[in-house]
């Protein structure tokens, strides 16, 4: 059995199209390329707030975004694209 090493994590819920259901503020996952890939298509409900991805073992932050779209139209393609980090693994 893998272990659940990797932990999506926000201060708000989040809302995934590649999960069914929605995410509460975190959520745990034994792949670390699943995990991102996940964080990545997720969004906070309200929008707007840091998701990431953290190696539990070391607690270090492999992935973080956070999309400010309060002076952004819908128009506007930082709206879309965010603003990611992704980080070495571990």
């Amino acid at each position: 059995m893998n272990a659940l090493n990797y932990r999506i994590e926000s201060s708000h819920p989040m809302v995934c199209p590649l999960l069914s259901a929605s995410l509460e503020t975190a959520v745990l996952m034994s792949d670390s390329e699943t995990a991102v890939a996940v964080a990545a298509k997720s969004v906070t409900r309200p929008s707007g707030h840091e998701i990431r991805v953290v190696y539990i073992p070391t607690g270090e932050v492999i992935f973080s975004k956070s999309v400010d779209n309060h002076d952004a139209s819908p128009a506007d393609p930082k709206m879309n694209a965010g603003a990611s980090r992704p980080a070495g693994r571990p």
